[in-house]
């Protein structure tokens, strides 16, 4: 199981405690160091069953400095995927990638039902 952060998020930091607490082993990849390629995005988006623009970390400096919010909803599965790979802060975070799901952000309730 993937682990996909950023480790200076709290979000994350919550996420990754909760998994630890709840003895779930994951491999952890900083998102900044180790941006998911154009491709690995593609298929997260397929796997976690939402619509590309939920990939987006809307709360952030860089989309914030992009004005994305207009951009988006007028962009292509396959431009979305292009744009998100060029900088892992763009990205919603953290990505939990299992064998046949992909979640994003953290939800308690979606993680406790994650062995």
């Amino acid at each position: 199981m993937l682990f996909i952060e950023y480790p200076k998020c709290t979000t994350c930091k919550r996420a990754y405690k909760y998994l630890n607490e709840n003895n779930v082993e994951v491999e952890r990849i900083n998102i900044v160091e180790c941006t998911p390629s154009k491709e690995e995005l593609s298929d997260y988006m397929e796997r976690s069953g939402l619509e590309p623009k939920k990939f987006f970390n809307t709360s952030g400096k860089l989309y914030k400095e992009m004005n994305l919010k207009d951009k988006v909803k007028d962009m292509s599965k396959e431009e979305v995927c292009e744009l998100l790979a060029t900088n892992g802060m763009l990205i919603k975070r953290p990505l939990l990638v299992t064998e046949d799901k992909v979640l994003v952000g953290f939800k308690e309730d979606e993680y406790s039902k994650v062995k």
